[in-house]
């Protein structure tokens, strides 16, 4: 077993098939599909479950992609100190749903970080994702939350992957429109009155269901629904109609001005915004820094 052949199983993992490692590897796809069951022979374990949808992590490969990059690290820190003779590089990945505050928490912890080399990956992805991220150590916390329809179920999806939730800040669901919208003056706003207009949400890819929804009552039908997957896209498209999305009411006036708001929804539901760590993991230094720069989104004041 060599630390080219355990790159090309965390390279696997990242990009979530062989066909788009071996591009990004610029090696043939037989070439890693031989290199993987080279592995997996030696080690005598299955690290990936093979598909017609695709390849899935094994319960061991989960395991031994966490070792795997534990020695990857390793071996990255003796090449600077002992071949490049530079400072240990320090790596830190959040894996979040699509908020504005997640990145501008991130944003502070950076530069709290102040040191010369390092690492960081803030990754806004599909929710069974971030939990993918986070169990296999590709992230070292997740973002994500919590309500009366998905709880049951996502608590399971984090147990089933030995995750642990732990909550940061209740918020009440706002929906969040462009000031000219039609219901933009009103105190707030119900179900019934969305009905007529275009609903934005993210795309969640083979999970599409109300459970791994990223908005709030994505399970109750309408007839005009535009998916997306960028943050960026759902921002342009409330400015450029009359289109709407659920979600906490935390949205920073100084990045759009007064050109999107979020009048709150009358409706009896709230989002419990937490993060994910694996169940033995302490919050290092990184996500201390971190987490406390999301609390301080809790305020409603923000």
């Amino acid at each position: 077993m060599t630390i080219q052949q355990l790159k090309y199983i965390i390279a696997v993992v990242e990009n979530g098939s062989i066909t788009e490692a071996a591009k990004k590897l610029y090696i043939s796809q037989p070439s890693l599909s031989n290199a993987i069951k080279d592995i997996e022979k030696e080690a005598d374990i299955t690290i990936f479950i093979r598909s017609r949808s695709g390849i899935a992590l094994s319960k061991e490969g989960a395991e031994f992609v966490g070792y795997a990059r534990q020695v990857i690290q390793q071996m990255e820190l003796l090449e600077d100190k002992y071949i490049s003779h530079l400072p240990p590089k320090t790596r830190f990945g959040v894996s979040t749903q699509h908020y504005t505050f997640t990145t501008n928490a991130f944003v502070e912890m950076v530069e709290q970080f102040g040191q010369e080399r390092f690492e960081f990956i803030l990754n806004e992805t599909q929710l069974h994702q971030i939990i993918k991220d986070v169990k296999n150590q590709f992230s070292d916390l997740g973002i994500l939350y919590l309500c009366k329809n998905n709880e049951a179920v996502i608590r399971r999806t984090l147990e089933e992957a030995k995750l642990v939730f732990y909550e940061l800040f209740t918020a009440k669901p706002h929906v969040f429109m462009r000031s000219a919208h039609p219901l933009a003056e009103k105190q707030f706003v119900t179900l019934k009155e969305l009905e007529q207009y275009p609903r934005l949400n993210f795309i969640q890819g083979n999970y599409e269901s109300s459970y791994f929804a990223e908005e709030l009552f994505s399970a109750v039908p309408t007839e005009k629904i535009i998916k997306v997957s960028d943050r960026g896209a759902i921002v342009n498209l409330m400015i450029g109609m009359d289109a709407y999305t659920i979600s906490s009411g935390i949205f920073p006036r100084y990045l759009q001005g007064d050109t999107i708001i979020a009048v709150p929804l009358a409706e009896d539901e709230k989002m419990h915004i937490g993060y994910i760590l694996n169940e033995k993991q302490e919050l290092s230094e990184l996500g201390r820094l971190y987490v406390n720069a999301l609390k301080k989104y809790g305020n409603p004041s923000i």
